[in-house]
């Protein structure tokens, strides 16, 4: 059954009617202006050149190639059947805090923009899992039930402020409840809740509720994020601190404590956040540890898009348009040729399009099984035949560096760079070739990486603290060298210090006759110590 995608945007086929409308006005002032002048043989004679059916042939092909185009962006699609998925892992609802109070600026930019990252990156790590998000501040409300749809989580998680959620204050024991209530209740197991908050004001019963469901199976892992002295609000409205009804400088703490004992009695664990990669392995790593359960998911459904027949056929009749003369005798079978050529090349690009699209996919689903020489061959083929496809380069790169092939990593990164254009997706590149320099120990060039990523996007945190840690190994490696450089010196000072052997002035003659007149001299001696003792008497030896 054939359905549109975005069915809002039918609503700009109204420009059609209006479109419609202005064709018969403008043909209406046409006769208008023919009648004004009157004479009919000079009217004839004026309009000789005149073909009255091509204004008419140009206004219907322009008016059904907007149809198409609208179509074409709605997306006219047809199911093909669910995608059965055999998967195992563990259910996992996130409950994040969007209360005013996480627009604190202790942990930089602000802690909910902290906590939105984290959680981005904990959802990258849980590939086989569901996952089910609740915001809540002094409301909680359920924003994505759970899903295997990774990149729809991403999606809301990235949505979510304090805007969101028009009730102030921190509601936490209402948000479990509302994660709770969306898992499975025939389940004791397989099921765990991500909170993070900075837990100020939560309410009595949040304890209760989380002992509750720990003994329903549900683990409960908590993250503060804040610090504990605090920090003022800023009012987005103002621009300025918040402050109370008594005109006070309001100060938001983290209140440690109430989330420690919410994780206690959920059998969980507590984290404090201070670093966005540690946090969400640390996470990762324990949600690994429970048990996990093998389902078939069937909730992908696969379509099969029409759109790229839609955009030819709006291409072709606008090139068909601009060959329709409104005067007569017009020579356009010149032009007739390269048209055909430039429409030829215009259709097939959808169709390259869509199958680069199919290996890609293909590509990343190897790579999902950790078959990463098989990710690669096949991202390579797509960038082989279109080396314009920034995505297969860049995927290419994260294949060939799970393969230990750093050095064609590298390389894919830095073509995948020259190719992309959005300033975000170019900082992601430079910091994957950052992480393979690092890896790789060529200090400099992954330093050189890291800035450039930064400088695209100042809020890549992780690349931030990579560049910190890399520029702190080179100042080590430097000082090292400098050390090494003057012990070296120093040894060489203490050689040079040393008496030299003088080399002998005697040539091999005069060396002979020196060592003949010692030897002699020894003889003599040697008798004359003989004929002392054979002239002195024997002595008994002593024995005591």
């Amino acid at each position: 059954m054939l359905q549109f995608q975005y069915n809002l945007l039918l609503a700009v086929l109204a420009l059609v009617p209006l479109a419609i409308i202005m064709y018969f006005f403008a043909r209406s002032k046409k006769k208008k202006s023919i009648k004004a002048i009157g004479d009919s043989q000079l009217v004839g004679y004026l309009l000789k050149q005149y073909n009255a059916r091509s204004f008419f042939q140009k206004f219907l092909l322009v008016t059904v190639s907007l149809t198409a185009l609208i179509l074409a962006l709605a997306n006219l699609r047809s199911p093909t059947g669910s995608e059965k998925v055999n998967r195992a892992g563990i259910d996992v609802m996130i409950a994040i805090d969007v209360s005013k109070s996480m627009l604190a600026q202790d942990i930089s930019p602000t802690r909910l923009d902290r906590a939105k990252q984290m959680l981005g990156r904990l959802v990258d790590k849980l590939g086989n899992d569901r996952i089910g998000i609740v915001i809540f501040a002094g409301k909680a409300y359920l924003q994505m039930p759970l899903t295997a749809d990774l990149a729809a989580a991403k999606m809301y998680l990235s949505s979510a402020s304090t805007q969101s959620v028009p009730t102030q204050g921190t509601v936490i024991g209402e948000a479990l409840k509302m994660c709770f209530a969306s898992f499975d209740s025939k389940e004791k197991k397989y099921k765990a809740v991500v909170l993070v908050s900075d837990g100020e004001d939560h309410d009595e019963e949040a304890n209760d509720i989380a002992g509750q469901m720990s003994s329903e199976g549900v683990v409960i892992y908590t993250v503060g994020i804040g610090s504990p002295g605090g920090s003022p609000i800023i009012d987005t409205e103002t621009g300025e601190m918040k402050k109370d009804a008594l005109g006070n400088t309001v100060i938001s703490k983290l209140n440690e404590d109430g989330l420690k004992s919410i994780a206690k009695k959920g059998n969980g664990k507590y984290m404090l956040y201070n670093n966005t990669e540690s946090v969400a392995n640390t996470i990762s790593h324990q949600l690994a540890t429970m048990d996990q359960k093998v389902v078939k998911d069937d909730s992908l459904t696969n379509y099969r898009s029409y759109y790229q027949w839609l955009l030819a056929l709006a291409l072709l009749l606008l090139i068909a348009e601009l060959f329709i003369s409104e005067v007569k005798n017009i020579r356009a079978k010149k032009l007739l040729k390269p048209a055909i050529s430039i429409l030829l090349t215009v259709l097939s690009i959808p169709c390259w399009a869509q199958s680069d699209k199919q290996e890609i996919k293909k590509g990343n689903e190897a790579y999902a099984k950790k078959e990463y020489k098989t990710a690669a061959t096949t991202y390579n083929k797509v960038a082989q035949k279109n080396p314009e496809n920034a995505t297969a380069q860049y995927n290419l790169g994260n294949a060939l560096y799970k393969d230990n092939k750093k050095t064609e990593a590298i390389a894919a990164y830095d073509k995948s760079i020259s190719k992309l254009n959005k300033p975000v997706e170019k900082s992601n590149a430079y910091y994957n070739k950052a992480v393979v320099l690092h890896n790789e120990n060529k200090l400099p060039e992954c330093i050189t990486a890291y800035k450039e990523a930064l400088k695209l996007d100042p809020n890549n945190e992780d690349a931030r603290q990579n560049l910190q840690k890399a520029l702190k190994k080179q100042k080590e490696q430097q000082q090292k060298q400098r050390d090494k450089k003057e012990e070296q010196k120093q040894q060489n000072k203490e050689q040079q210090q040393k008496p030299k052997p003088q080399p002998s002035k005697l040539n091999k003659q005069e060396a002979e006759e020196r060592l003949k007149a010692l030897m002699q001299k020894e003889k003599n001696l040697q008798d004359k110590l003989h004929k002392v003792n054979s002239n002195s008497p024997n002595k008994p030896e002593k024995d005591w």
